[in-house]
């Protein structure tokens, strides 16, 4: 067994996948709160490599230049603070048209390779909240809990557009249901990584749950889970 997958054996990872606006943001950055755990927000990564192939003016098909901007792409995300090349965009990454780009970069296997070393990089003790669309099935394959959080269409929209307003931007509620709709069909059936819940996920709709509701559940799934294994303590000093 390689180092490496030895380290990763004891990190253990939640992965939370689920579509646009379902709530899985949210839900992970409380469920990580709650361990202590790290978080990775990869739809963040994608909407950083979204709004620079905006700044750079590079087409959503032009892979090989997509893939050269996220290769060198400078970056922090910690704290719910994003930076890109030391400026703060957290609140520009979260714009409708950046999360279009994302979506549509996000279907080409070239740059979702480009981003893989960027979001194991995330996986550290004492554990890891994986927050995305691919986290279980893709990349943490191995993930001792997997969730698929999803929401109707229709709640989506609501709760999208009340984020949206909260924070400033213009919004209008027809617009913002058609562009889920259709960021739902192109990440559900693209060919590379496409959105589905992995075959061990649980699933959990919120469209009747709280947020509280739901992060409730999912840390009373991990204690279970955690509770019925043997983990062998390990020094990483």
């Amino acid at each position: 067994m390689k180092f490496k997958n030895l380290f990763h054996e004891y990190v253990p990872v939640i992965a939370i996948d689920g579509p646009t606006a379902s709530g899985k943001g949210t839900v992970a950055r409380l469920v990580a709160s709650h361990f202590g755990f790290h978080l990775l927000d990869s739809g963040a990564l994608y909407r950083l490599a979204g709004l620079a192939a905006k700044q750079h003016q590079i087409d959503k098909n032009n892979v090989s230049a997509l893939v050269s901007l996220i290769n060198n792409l400078n970056f922090f995300c910690a704290g719910g603070c994003v930076q890109l090349n030391g400026v703060d965009v957290s609140t520009s990454i979260r714009h409708e048209s950046v999360g279009r780009m994302a979506s549509a970069i996000a279907v080409h296997a070239p740059v979702r390779s480009a981003l893989l070393s960027r979001q194991y990089a995330f996986r550290k003790p004492p554990g890891l909240v994986a927050d995305g669309r691919d986290m279980g099935t893709v990349i943490f394959t191995d993930a001792v809990l997997k969730i698929f959080l999803t929401a109707s269409a229709e709640d989506r929209a609501q709760r999208r557009y009340k984020q949206l307003i909260q924070k400033g931007f213009p919004a209008k509620i027809e617009k913002i249901l058609c562009d889920l709709i259709e960021r739902d069909s192109s990440d559900s059936n693209r060919t590379s990584a496409p959105l589905k819940p992995a075959l061990d996920a649980r699933l959990l709709d919120t469209s009747m749950l709280s947020i509280g509701e739901a992060v409730n559940r999912i840390v009373v799934w991990y204690q279970k889970i955690e509770s019925h294994t043997s983990v062998v303590k390990v020094n990483f000093d």
